[in-house]
């Protein structure tokens, strides 16, 4: 679902629990209205989940 998010189930599911518009009234439109909307909550999201796999992974220092 590279290519088309707004066909993927967990996406349209995360959509449907995030802002409660049933799944199967969610297409193209109303997906990126959703990704517009939410930009900058999702952008913050992005951050924190790169920091935690930076605490999950760290890079290894060299002596």
């Amino acid at each position: 679902h590279r290519l088309a998010p707004w066909r993927s189930p967990y996406l349209l599911w995360r959509v449907e629990t995030y802002c409660g518009v049933k799944m199967q009234q969610i297409g193209f439109l109303e997906f990126w209205e959703f990704v517009l909307r939410e930009r900058r909550h999702l952008w913050q999201f992005l951050k924190w989940t790169a920091e935690m796999e930076r605490y999950a992974h760290p890079k290894p220092r060299n002596p």
